[in-house]
């Protein structure tokens, strides 16, 4: 384990870049699960489309029709206008540059560069330039700046961008405008744009993005603060707003979703006057395009084709919102802790574990993996690592496997070797998972043990027209009975006939294992009512039916014996052919009660050693004080006739049952049969013969008072 973790650790530390690729990979995978998200709609595309392109002419334009977009977007109310196009040469289609070219007489012709600085000058219009990155460029003028930018706390260990040169607008247009802002996507080693510059420092000066520079003159800041940590750029400040970047003053991109996910108007539109001013008024307008001949599209998470001024709609949108996505300098720590933490976790869970079991868990640990690591991307806005944090996963998986084949699969195997030729398959499987705790030898524990028998089987199987409709009338019975024993965590021992055993709390512990016993008890007789109507719907049940009606009784009726107590355990039979069984008093009970069920007219009988673990709430009644065949201590007979408590009727009912019981136990047989003949009387009584039972005692009694009653009856036969 120490091994795996300096491994995980150290490859995080050092992390080559192609797995700085496969984290972003996964990172891309959860935008694509989260979907598009709602913009705050207060940014608008003008998109020098495909359509615009066919109407104006291919690109570029001349600059009196650029100088008419942008005056109709201040018309309509555009409060900030951003332009992603840079103008670095003249407009060689104004009339005076085509006079000067040929030697035509000048005669004041206009200057369409001219016409469209006034514009800039009269419009809330910001110009976009370009940084070079690789090449370098003869010096020039630098973009102006209105703002002072100030670095606080600075770094010099930073990775802020420095370009080697500068593309900007012609002079006329450069200095016409208010300000500018840089607008270089610089996508990362994978191609993708997945975070965007906020600021540059070329000739140690910073200088602002064109989305940042758009942000900062709406809201009338003239200071912008860059703050550092010793990571480099922490974050960019304007005002109270607080943007979170990377140490190279980079914001990672909350992307809305794929493209054209903003509101885009086409520029035709625009310069024909079809564009309702509510779509412009006071939002960001940013000019670009979507066109594939301009080449301005980008790779993204969402689209390999993504128009690129949507990048810096998207960063705008972000600060606007606030749901940055940010990865602050503890995030390094957090991220080892994490690897450690899922690294050691998981490898001490897989290793207890069967190897299907740790796949199990490996998965469902996957899908905690991914809630993780969306919640706090997307909820809180943190950028984890999330490749090292799956490695962590998967290398605890392979650790386990590989120990669980040195130190327990051959031992299992062993196991198997020699045990599989005296068990049953499924009770291999339980000695190979606990074979720590030596259940094959045997052992003495306590169990809750089951037996249940179809009442009139006999009459039953002869009524049957063929063996063959017999198996499928109990199979039809069995499996359902036998599904609710294994949903309630018990084991079907085995099915004698039309009888079922089964038992709870072996191999295995089982919590609360008397509960379970009586609820599984109770589901199997309120099941009775589905498998009974099914029965009847069957016509090769027909004869079955017909004498069921006959006698009053459902098709299908049965009584269950529960009881619980110290039974021995454990693998039991002859060379080739065992199974892992129980055995003792406890279990001899159990079917005696079950015997006595008809004798009581009780669907679920019980002792009051099953009794007395009970937690939850059922309807009881007492049935009676015996002493089964073959056994000389007296034992508590109760029936269980429902969940929860008994009310209204039944409460009445039952109180005066157990009242005059404990005046038969205290050998009052007149006052008992009073009470016994009264409830007897009533029509919607729940047991009809315990009170025949009881009346016959009583009158036996007080004719024959007997010696030292002590309120034990003595059953000399098995029911």
């Amino acid at each position: 384990m120490v091994i795996g973790l300096t491994v995980l650790i150290g490859g995080y530390l050092y992390i080559p870049q192609t797995f700085l690729s496969l984290d972003n990979r996964l990172r891309d995978f959860l935008f694509l699960a989260r979907g598009p998200i709602p913009t705050t709609g207060q940014v608008v595309i003008v998109d020098l489309d495909d359509a615009s392109l066919e109407e104006y002419g291919q690109w570029p334009w001349s600059r009196d029709l650029f100088a008419e977009l942008l005056q109709k977007l201040a018309n309509d109310g555009a409060g900030i206008v951003g332009l992603d196009i840079v103008f670095s040469e003249a407009d060689r289609t104004s009339p005076a540059k085509l006079a000067k070219r040929y030697h035509f007489p000048d005669k004041n012709l206009p200057d369409f560069d001219q016409v469209m600085a006034k514009t800039l000058a009269q419009t809330p219009t910001i110009l976009g330039y370009v940084f070079q990155m690789s090449t370098p460029t003869p010096k020039a003028d630098t973009p102006n700046i209105p703002a002072i930018f100030i670095e606080r706390g600075f770094s010099a260990n930073t990775d802020i961008l420095q370009p080697k040169g500068v593309l900007l607008n012609i002079p006329v247009l450069q200095n016409a405008a208010y300000s500018s802002g840089f607008f270089n996507n610089v996508p990362d080693e994978s191609g993708m744009v997945r975070s965007v510059p906020l600021v540059m420092k070329y000739d140690d000066v910073i200088y602002p993005s064109l989305a940042l520079e758009m942000i900062r003159i709406a809201t009338q800041e003239s200071k912008v603060f860059v703050n550092y940590s010793d990571l480099g750029v922490e974050s960019i400040q304007l005002g109270k707003m607080l943007i979170p970047t990377d140490p190279g003053g980079r914001l990672f991109v909350n992307y809305r979703g794929p493209g054209h996910t903003f509101h885009y108007i086409s520029a035709a539109r625009v310069l024909e006057n079809k564009v309702d001013p509510k779509e412009l008024e006071g939002k960001f307008v940013l000019i670009g395009t979507s066109a594939a001949g301009l080449l301005d599209l980008r790779s993204m998470p969402f689209d390999n084709v993504y128009p690129g001024v949507e990048a810096h709609a998207n960063v705008i949108d972000n600060i606007l919102k606030g749901d940055f996505l940010t990865r602050p300098s503890w995030v390094i720590s957090a991220n080892m802790l994490i690897i450690a933490v899922v690294f050691a976790f998981s490898y001490l869970i897989f290793v207890r574990l069967s190897a299907f079991w740790a796949f199990v868990a490996f998965l469902t640990e996957v899908v905690a993996l991914y809630f993780f690591y969306f919640e706090t991307l997307f909820k809180e806005g943190i950028v984890f690592n999330i490749l090292f944090g799956v490695f962590a996963l998967g290398m605890a998986f392979v650790f386990s496997l590989v120990v669980a084949y040195f130190f327990e699969t051959r031992q299992k195997m062993m196991l198997r070797g020699k045990l599989s030729s005296k068990v049953s398959p499924a009770v291999m499987e339980e000695i190979l998972k606990n074979e720590a705790n030596n259940i094959m030898e045997g052992d003495t524990r306590e169990v809750t043990v089951f037996f249940s028998d179809v009442r009139n089987f006999t009459n039953i199987s002869e009524a049957m027209p063929n063996a063959k409709t017999l198996i499928t009338f109990l199979n039809d019975y069995m499996e359902p009975m036998t599904d609710i024993i294994v949903k309630a965590q018990g084991t079907v021992d085995k099915f004698i006939g039309d009888a079922i055993m089964a038992y709870w709390n072996a191999p295995i512990d089982v919590e609360d294992h008397a509960d379970k016993a009586v609820t599984a008890s109770l589901q199997q007789i309120k099941g009775l009512a589905e498998i009974n109507e099914k029965v009847r719907q069957d016509p090769r049940f027909e004869a079955v039916v017909k004498m069921a009606d006959d006698a009053g009784v459902p098709p299908i009726d049965i009584g269950i014996g529960l009881n619980t107590g110290e039974a021995v355990v454990g693998e039991m039979g002859s060379a080739g052919r065992s199974d892992y069984t129980v055995i003792g008093d406890p279990i001899n009970l159990g079917a005696r009660l079950e015997s006595l069920c008809k004798f009581y007219n009780s669907k679920v009988t019980i002792s009051n050693f099953t009794k007395d673990l009970l937690k939850q709430d059922y309807i009881f009644r007492f049935l009676d004080l015996v002493t089964v065949k073959g056994k000389t201590e007296p034992v508590e007979v109760w029936q269980v006739q429902d969940f929860g408590q008994a009310e209204g009727r039944l409460k009445e009912e039952l109180d005066k049952y157990h009242q005059a019981i404990a005046l038969y136990k205290d050998a009052k047989f007149d006052q008992a049969l009073t009470i016994f003949k009264e409830v007897e009387a009533w029509s919607d009584k729940t047991n009809q013969n315990v009170y025949k039972m009881y009346i016959e005692r009583c009158e036996h009694y007080i004719e024959e008072p007997p010696e030292d009653f002590n309120g034990v009856f003595v059953h000399k036969t098995k029911g």
